[in-house]
């Protein structure tokens, strides 16, 4: 049995992030992934400026074998059914187009952690003051001892899984799914990442050029088909936009948890299991989450550097530390802040503010259309909720954390 200060699931970005500050406080860290680095990682690659901030000052300057073509993203469009479009550039300037097998890898790399990868997460066995963490690696049960984990292995994740055998039951799965299409015309500015408001065409629908072709995403509730939803799509662009498309020569998907962010029902883990990025929920609102997962995965690094420290129950300090990005991604969703205040990265008050009185209102409609799509999630009560609680406090409420 292989003895290590931390043990990390998932080779991602945020787990890269948890274990630069823990190699940096002289912590041995192991990471483990299924599969054979470099991986292919599903994702639109379009990163916050925000998160390239993050990898500028932890990991240095992005080389460019890590990018995709166009490398670099101005900021978003939004289209709306009406068919208003409303451009708006990134505060931070543009921002890069991580090529997700490659970017995550430098990161992994440069984090300092050992990568035990073809090595699969099988269980874990929480003790008062160390975890047993069961892996399997080609065939062969191993296992580990660690004083803490972290499961930072996305939205499916394993590790919480382990501690919560009912979480999958108690939210809402939706399909992300994009396929990639040659390009016969595309009107679509390629520096910007393209999304629609639009309840006919699916919960999450976007656009974007890629390495000389043109990405045409959706995401649906669980149940859908994805074949169906996506030709509805490359239809609708065509009519409305004059976009022309070959078929698509690749697709691919994978399942998505887009509630938690929005009503404030993150999961972080218990005991010496901690709980990060997008495995605990955190998602921003243009559904980049990579950003996110980067500054929550430092945070649990810290919590776990912190709690050896000051001998200190690593959940308290880890729950009280991810407030503040649990602030930061749930203002993002809160429809007082988007109102009122500039919880993202780019200007939509400003945006909306350049439009006609005709046009505000087509958008303001369309809005309100798009939102009743979720209606039987029954999330705007738990959205309100939690809107209005955050007018009177610093911090979201955390008795809905698990």
């Amino acid at each position: 049995m292989r003895s290590v200060d931390v043990i990390i699931v998932g080779a991602s970005l945020a787990a890269a992030a948890a274990a630069k500050r823990l190699t940096d406080s002289g912590l041995e860290t192991v990471i483990l992934e299924r599969k054979e680095l470099p991986r292919h990682k599903i994702c639109s690659g379009i990163l916050s400026p925000r998160g390239h901030r993050f990898l500028l000052e932890n990991f240095g300057p992005l080389p460019p074998e890590i990018l995709h073509d166009p490398t670099w993203c101005r900021g978003v469009t939004f289209h709306f059914p009406s068919m208003v479009s409303m451009s708006m550039d990134f505060f931070g300037g543009s921002t890069p187009h991580l090529h997700r097998k490659y970017s995550d890898y430098w990161a992994i790399q440069r984090s300092g952690a050992q990568v035990h990868d073809q090595t699969s997460f099988s269980g874990l066995t929480d003790h008062d003051d160390h975890v047993i963490v069961n892996a399997r690696r080609q065939g062969e049960e191993i296992q580990y001892r660690a004083r803490h984990l972290i499961g930072a292995d996305g939205p499916t994740s394993l590790v919480t899984r382990a501690i919560y055998p009912d979480y999958p039951q108690q939210i809402p799965w939706f399909v992300v799914g994009q396929k990639f299409h040659n390009i016969i015309a595309c009107p679509l500015d390629h520096e910007y990442f393209h999304f629609w408001f639009h309840p006919e065409l699916g919960h999450y629908t976007w656009s974007h050029a890629r390495d000389g072709q043109q990405i045409v995403g959706v995401g649906f509730k669980r149940g859908d088909k994805f074949d169906t939803r996506h030709k509805n799509v490359v239809r609708y662009l065509e009519e409305k936009h004059g976009v022309v498309l070959d078929p698509y020569t690749t697709d691919e998907g994978c399942a998505e948890n887009f509630g938690p962010s929005l009503i404030n029902r993150y999961v972080f883990g218990k005991g010496n299991v901690l709980v990060t990025g997008q495995a605990s929920g955190f998602l921003n609102m243009i559904g980049e989450g990579m950003s996110c997962a980067l500054h929550s995965g430092a945070i649990a690094g810290e919590a776990i550097v912190e709690a050896r420290l000051r001998n200190r129950p690593v959940q308290e300090l880890y729950r009280k530390m991810i407030a503040s990005e649990v602030r930061r991604t749930t203002d993002q969703w809160n429809p007082l802040k988007i109102a009122f205040a500039r919880p993202h990265e780019a200007d939509f008050p400003a945006a909306l503010m350049q439009l006609s009185w005709r046009e505000r209102r087509l958008v303001m409609r369309d809005l309100w259309r798009f939102i009743v799509l979720f209606k039987e999630f029954k999330w705007g009560r738990q959205i309100a909720r939690a809107a209005l609680a955050r007018t009177m406090s610093e911090n979201y409420s955390n008795k809905y954390w698990l």
